[in-house]
């Protein structure tokens, strides 16, 4: 070891821009060789960010830590140099020191203690955060983690407990702040943006919020009160020369002023006319390249059939009969169309029908259980043919199920449409609590608190993973906080209510499954792929023109052949695997603490050799990023023009034996306007959309490592990073191409907007595109 060296701050500085470097003297003994780690104390009143240290021609060491003052924690940092080991390759001067770090990060083990901001532990524990039982019993809610609820476990933050229940934590406040172990906080620049985010919104929500106040009501009455919402392009430079220099300046000022009060067009209205319905070719087409391209399956059986126990609620047998959706499949059969891959369907039967009798007691929320019924047009495209409603029995009166097809007069062209808002609806609720927070945000946790316990920073496998699990913990902490939480954003925003997150551990413990993850697994799952040996990823889609699935296995199978080098390089013998102490004990920590609730399932894959880990590995990837890319940057480009897919809707269909069937057919647009949430609602709603749709400018994407200096002793490893680099570039050029293939309908068209959301790069803010490497929003 080498003696102590000092820095002082006013001594040997050099500055640039925002960065400090400082030259030091180390006295070291001349046998010591490359020095492997270096321990560092913080002897200041304040905590630092410590990039690297270099020892000049000798070693490099990659810090990006904050460090403590001594005063905060008397254990010195322990940083490593950047050289990768597995566990039975460690040098024997670094072997405790290994261990030494991994024990400080696991922390006591006992969950006890108050967590400070600047603490670096990482435990688990269960959703015990989301409720406040001391605000009043509207404000409890379940906990979620356990044998009722199964649930995927979060870090532990060891707050206090409320003063009503002892097994609910307290929410973050002024007192209590937020915890995450300190250097998976957000960096200032992510704070910065969040904050200028939240700060337009405010705005945005302003006038039109004032103007509700002074008309005193909650219903939509026209049309325009919706479309003033969103920036108009005045036609400066057609009649400019026509105008006085008066007009001129103050049609200039107020388009000025409309950029900072209005929001953009959305996707869907930008390059078509506004429209306050959804037409069928479009509901079918963003099922396969929207904001949720996750829900479609192929029908499989028809009528569908439901697996809810029928000792609770009943046969549930469905509505949906030949007669309904004959008409439309060109001269087959069901059977036929079935046989010959022609049905698909957005099946949420299951998912809502044991909830629906809460969500329906709600003061101003109603839906239903949809099932919808498409055929594949000979254009590639999906058109819908029938919508089934479904409510729980409840009164003799009323059927519980109910089936609406295209319209054939005005009648019912207005059920339709409001069929469509109740699917959309459905499918706005699968997007969010599903698709996107439960498969990437909360599956995902687990994982990366195993990885910091269980696998050393020298480890490959943690050097792999560390970008792909940046911010994750700090997002998931704020979306507990004010997104999930009793009374948050989601519960007030989505038709679920105050089932939201029972909707999501129901969906965990009855559908999840980690080997069904893989995008080809998934595909194959839902029915929409099928195993073929001759294309390059292994899969023959049944829909060609599929955009999300396409563009997604192209980034699917450069991730997969990086994994597979980069493995195979540290794994080289079949056995190998199973002699690695710290990654079997990351994985099973994994399955057994992360995901306790089901460990016991029979599906989890085996990790025994090198293609274990790397289907392991490239799932997970795939899931930080590719995967929730798709789902999350679109939110609000595919989901801020809320007509077209409300987020609830406020009333049920007309049935013609109620009191206001009448004032339906005397004004079916009203109807539909009073349905939908009030402007106040769909302000904050699409404000929040806007927020989690936004790049921050420190974002890092797919393809780029800012880490390639770990590897260079170790050429074969940072030539794979560079192949990928290009693969990505590559497949930016083919997606684009796609985009601009007139044979493509779901992709390219009049009015149509290309599929962008899986394009690697991307600028800062809401650009619709952009494959980040993490869950970092």
């Amino acid at each position: 070891m080498s003696k102590e060296s000092r820095i002082y701050w006013s001594r040997n500085v050099k500055r640039e821009a925002d960065k400090i470097t400082h030259e030091v003297e180390f006295v070291v003994d001349e046998n010591l060789g490359i020095p492997g780690a270096i321990m560092v104390t913080n002897k200041y009143q304040e905590e630092f960010y410590l990039e690297s240290i270099d020892i000049e021609g000798v070693v490099h060491f990659s810090c990006n830590s904050w460090v403590q003052p001594h005063t905060f924690s008397a254990q010195k940092r322990i940083f490593f140099s950047n050289k990768a080991y597995l566990p039975k390759e460690t040098p024997m001067g670094l072997k405790e020191l290994r261990k030494k770090e991994m024990k400080q990060l696991r922390g006591a083990g006992d969950g006890g203690g108050i967590r400070r901001v600047g603490d670096r532990i990482y435990e688990y524990d269960v959703y015990n955060d989301l409720g406040n039982p001391d605000k009043g019993d509207e404000h409890v809610r379940p906990i979620l983690g356990g044998q009722y609820l199964p649930y995927p476990r979060r870090c532990r933050s060891n707050r206090p407990p409320t003063n009503s229940d002892v097994k609910t934590e307290s929410p973050v406040s002024r007192y209590i702040p937020k915890y995450v172990p300190r250097d998976e906080a957000f960096e200032d620049s992510k704070t910065a943006a969040l904050s200028d985010g939240k700060w337009k919104a405010t705005l945005r929500c302003a006038l039109p919020m004032l103007k509700q106040a002074s008309s005193n009501t909650q219903i939509i009455h026209s049309f325009s009160h919706i479309t003033d919402l969103y920036k108009q392009i005045p036609p400066f430079g057609i009649n400019s020369r026509h105008e006085s220099r008066e007009n001129l300046l103050h049609n200039m000022i107020k388009q000025s002023i409309q950029h900072v009060f209005k929001f953009d067009p959305p996707k869907l209205i930008s390059r078509d006319i506004p429209s306050c319905c959804l037409r069928d070719d479009e509901l079918g087409r963003l099922s396969l390249a929207g904001m949720n391209p996750l829900s479609i399956e192929r029908l499989k059986v028809f009528p569908p059939v439901s697996r809810l126990d029928p000792c609770i609620y009943a046969s549930q047998e469905s509505a949906l009969k030949e007669e309904h959706i004959i008409s439309h499949l060109n001269g087959m059969t069901v059977q036929q169309a079935i046989e010959e891959n022609k049905l698909f369907i957005l099946d949420y039967h299951d998912v809502y029908l044991p909830f629906l009798d809460r969500i329906n007691t709600h003061p101003t929320k109603r839906a239903y259980a949809t099932r919808t019924i498409f055929v594949l047009t000979d254009m590639g495209s999906l058109k819908p043919i029938a919508i089934e409603l479904s409510l729980l029995e409840k009164n003799q009166n009323v059927p519980s199920k109910r089936v609406v097809t295209p319209a054939v007069d005005a009648t019912t062209c207005w059920l339709w449409q409001l069929s469509k808002a109740h699917v959309c609806s459905n499918d706005a609720g699968a997007h969010q609590l599903i698709h996107h927070w439960l498969r990437t945000h909360a599956c995902l946790e687990p994982f990366i608190i195993a990885a910091h316990r269980q696998l050393s920073v020298m480890h490959p496998i943690y050097k792999l993973l560390h970008p792909h699990m940046r911010y994750t913990l700090d997002v998931n902490a704020q979306g507990r906080q004010l997104l999930l939480n009793a009374g948050g954003k989601i519960e007030t925003h989505l038709f679920t209510a105050e089932c939201s997150m029972e909707v999501c551990a129901s969906v965990y413990r009855n559908w999840w499954r980690f080997d069904m993850e893989s995008l080809p697994a998934d595909l194959i799952r839902r029915g929409m792929a099928v195993p073929d040996a001759s294309k390059p990823h292994g899969l023959k889609l049944l829909i060609e023109d599929y955009p999300y699935a396409t563009d997604g296995l192209l980034i699917w199978s450069a991730i997969e052949q990086l994994v597979k080098t980069y493995v195979y390089y540290y794994y080289p013998e079949a056995n190998s695997i199973e002699s690695d102490s710290e990654l079997n004990a990351w994985y099973y920590e994994c399955i057994n603490v992360g995901h306790a609730d089901i460990c016991h399932a029979s599906w989890w894959p085996k990790l025994s050799t090198p293609n274990d880990l790397i289907s392991i590995l490239t799932t997970i990837i795939w899931l930080a990023s590719g995967h929730h890319a798709a789902v999350n940057f679109g939110m609000y480009p595919y989901g801020g023009y809320f007509p077209v897919r409300p987020p609830f809707m406020r009333r049920l269909l007309p049935n013609e034996h109620e009191p206001d069937y009448a004032s339906f057919l005397a004004d079916p647009e009203g109807y539909f306007l009073a349905s939908l949430p009030s402007l106040g609602e769909m302000l904050r709603y699409i404000s929040v959309l806007h927020i989690l749709s936004s790049h921050s400018d420190d974002e890092e994407y797919l393809g780029d490592r800012k880490d390639l200096s770990t590897w260079n002793g170790d050429p074969e490893i940072v030539e794979a990073f560079y192949k990928f680099s290009m693969e990505m570039k590559k497949i930016e050029k083919e997606i684009e191409k796609r985009n601009g293939n007139p044979k493509l309908r779901n992709r390219c068209g009049a009015g149509i907007s290309p599929y962008e959301l899986l394009l690697p790069s991307s600028g800062p803010g809401v650009t619709c595109r952009g494959v980040p490497n993490s869950v970092s929003i």
